[in-house]
């Protein structure tokens, strides 16, 4: 809403701007001289069109580097909050392909009944030596 409503009035800024500029009489003449310039001089008086067509223009410069300002960073606003969505997308793209840690280890429930088992206390193997055990 508030993006739109700037819009409005930047493109109604750049318009009076651009009539302004062209209204203004330069060295060579320039358009106001062309639509009747003589006359434009009785409507504002002698001096009075500079200074009227010379403080709209700054007006509306104004005005238009304000209303650019303000809808780059409206703008670049809307690019940060994508930016955090696909940063957020992708971290969980990563989280995907790896294994989540576990919250508990798991408990020792004691000895199971498995039934008998062939090794006992003398039968170590090779891999079962401590550092402790000494050949």
């Amino acid at each position: 809403m508030l993006q739109t409503f700037i819009d409005i009035i930047h493109v109604f800024c750049c318009l009076i701007l651009v009539f302004v500029v062209l209204l203004q009489q330069g060295k060579g003449g320039g358009m106001g001289a062309a639509l009747g310039g003589g006359a434009s001089a009785q409507v504002f008086g002698g001096r009075g069109a500079g200074n009227l067509l010379t403080r709209t223009t700054a007006i509306c410069a104004g005005i238009f580097m304000v209303t650019s300002v303000s809808l780059a960073y409206l703008s670049s606003s809307g690019d940060r909050g994508l930016k955090a969505k696909v940063a957020m997308e992708n971290q969980k793209k990563k989280d995907r392909g790896m294994a989540r840690p576990k919250d508990a280890p798991p408990e020792d429930k004691g000895p199971t009944d498995k039934g008998p088992t062939d090794k006992g206390p003398s039968d170590k193997g090779p891999s079962d030596k401590t550092p402790s055990d000494k050949p």
